[in-house]
């Protein structure tokens, strides 16, 4: 499939794709998503200066979190519906690590951000020099109005021209951040227990840092999704989503113009509204995209060979549509997912994202080994 790029001045030129969007062959025998990629032609916000707050880390505590005993495991596809990033599978050995049982909600972070006072990336207007960095050469300057602190809201639309071109869903919202995740008309009050968005890679580790933990690697993630199933599809096993009862919080319907809310739920859902997987963690599956500590490359399985013990992801970030811009791992899938779109729910499903990038369906949790 060939992809079509596009300039985006809403308000940041740019490109993301968040899930697998090279080009490939499609094999006659393997059954795949439709789509080479879940938010092509995404406007993109690059450059933010990292983070250097030197605030003193927490010592980590185990309150709300699972203890995930190591152990090793086929880690990647073991069937037909997965991307070319998800293969091959290869084993993996895993020390044991406390988890999260949850997606680090609003009150959470909005503690951490009252202890710090922490400035996430979306309430940070952007520096051009910065973002020059990662654009094509001759990249015109956007105007000063659009140079502003803004995330990535999901809009539905009415209708849309295909399902290729994701920017006729998400568009950049002035003032739109993890305190107003659908812009400043927006706030999180009554859902303090909603996992927190519109936090980028970033965010993401600050928090990590001041509670004295850190972001899952890409194998824990998926070791700890599958919740000691061999081979299943889903972290409950290999029933279909939306057969008997609703097991995540996805998107049933015609995405995007269209949601039945037979789960019950348009957009996000408060933590713990869905049963845990068997190692009692919840929403693996579904509700906010998670992140990951490792960099994104679509060819890193390809270079383990035999056992690998603890892996944790290549040493840079490779996307051949974006080579130069960094991407970091993201897994579990949203409650934008449909099947007839992207099955981002699947335990090997691989995406990725900007590290600078917030969206309305990102979130984390958090993992240590203490």
């Amino acid at each position: 499939m060939n992809t079509l790029k596009i300039v985006c001045y809403l308000p940041f030129v740019a490109l993301i794709a968040c899930c697998n969007n090279q080009k490939r062959e499609e094999s006659s025998k393997r059954t795949q998503d439709s789509l080479a990629s879940c938010e092509k032609n995404l406007p993109g916000r690059f450059g933010v200066i990292r983070e250097t707050s030197s605030f003193a880390a927490n010592k980590a505590t185990h309150d709300g979190m699972v203890l995930i005993q190591g152990g090793t495991f086929e880690m990647g596809a073991a069937d037909n519906e997965g991307r070319k990033d998800e293969y091959p599978k290869h084993q993996v050995t895993l020390k044991s690590f406390w988890m999260d049982a949850t997606e680090v909600t609003n009150a959470s972070f909005a503690k951490f951000v009252a202890a710090t006072g922490y400035v996430t990336t979306a309430e940070r207007k952007p520096e051009w020099a910065e973002m020059a960095k990662q654009l094509p050469p001759g990249t015109p300057k956007p105007p000063d109005s659009v140079m502003v602190a803004a995330s990535l809201v999901f809009y539905q639309p009415k209708t849309i021209n295909g399902l290729n071109d994701a920017s006729q869903w998400w568009r950049w919202v002035k003032g739109a951040s993890w305190k107003h995740p659908k812009g400043l008309n927006s706030n999180i009050t009554g859902k303090e227990n909603n996992p927190v968005v519109q936090v980028s890679w970033d965010d993401a580790m600050a928090y990590c840092k001041w509670a004295g933990k850190r972001l899952p690697t890409e194998a824990e993630w998926e070791f700890a999704a599958r919740g000691g199933l061999k081979n299943a599809k889903y972290p409950w096993g290999n029933e279909d989503i939306e057969t008997d009862r609703p097991k995540a919080n996805t998107w049933q319907g015609n995405f995007p113009v269209k949601n039945t809310v037979w789960d019950q739920f348009a957009g996000l859902a408060k933590v713990k509204s869905f049963k845990p997987n068997g190692y009692g963690l919840y929403d693996m599956a579904g509700n906010v995209w998670e992140w990951c500590s490792d960099w994104y490359r679509p060819d890193f399985y390809e270079s383990l060979t035999g056992v690998t013990s603890n892996p944790k992801g290549p040493g840079n970030s490779y996307d051949p549509m974006e080579p130069t811009v960094p991407k970091k791992v993201v897994r579990g899938g949203s409650f934008m997912c449909n099947a007839s779109y992207c099955k981002g729910y699947r335990v090997t499903s691989r995406m990725k994202t900007s590290v600078d990038t917030g969206l309305e369906h990102t979130g984390f949790r958090c993992v240590t080994n203490n």
